[in-house]
């Protein structure tokens, strides 16, 4: 008996090849995958928050992977690698590298020129990774914890509270998190901004 996903609104569904690459085959029930899910992310996030990181670390290709790895080692074999799949969000697979190299470069330019306020750069990263989709799953919860990274490292500021509550399960919150995410890809940033400090 394998792991049977089931997905809510939003979430982006993994074909058998990556569903193979779980790492506890034993692993049956959705509250199972999430508690394993959730230990790995805790010690991502303690890992993060005990190590000093500047922006040109953080503002690079392998600390996005690294991060990856860090919150989802411990579930997937694939954690850290770029998806091989075209999903339901997200550019064409060719087009991660490109797509990611081109945010990095405008990262790096936005904080060179001071172009954003603290929170508006770390959002507008966020969304703009997200969008990329660059692994078969976690882009939200990774692009979230990168935006709490870059406003917490590169501008010493406080982490978003994102609500303060789980926008994995469905709910008011995650409704108005994907409604945010929506209004940012059609170029309304502000909807995103409110709910990170919310």
């Amino acid at each position: 008996m394998g792991l049977d996903l089931i997905y809510n609104d939003g979430q982006t569904p993994l074909d058998e090849d990556e569903i193979e690459g779980l790492k506890i085959k034993t692993i049956s029930t959705r509250q199972e995958f999430d508690e394993l899910e959730q230990n790995n992310i805790e010690e991502a996030l303690l890992w993060t928050l005990s190590h000093s990181l500047k922006a040109e670390k953080i503002l690079a290709e392998e600390f996005i992977k690294q991060l990856h790895i860090k919150m989802f080692g411990d579930v997937w074999q694939w954690a850290g690698e770029f998806r091989r799949t075209n999903k339901n969000i997200g550019v064409d697979k060719w087009q991660i590298s490109t797509e990611l190299k081109m945010l990095l470069d405008d990262s790096r330019y936005w904080l060179k020129n001071s172009t954003y306020a603290p929170d508006e750069f770390a959002i507008r990263y966020k969304h703009r990774l997200v969008s990329i989709h660059c692994f078969p799953n976690g882009n939200g919860r990774h692009s979230r914890l990168m935006a709490d990274v870059i406003v917490e490292k590169i501008f010493k500021l406080d982490v978003f509270s994102w609500g303060a509550n789980n926008l994995i399960q469905p709910g008011q919150l995650r409704t108005e998190y994907l409604k945010a995410v929506k209004a940012a890809d059609l170029g309304n940033i502000e909807p995103l901004l409110h709910l990170a400090r919310m």
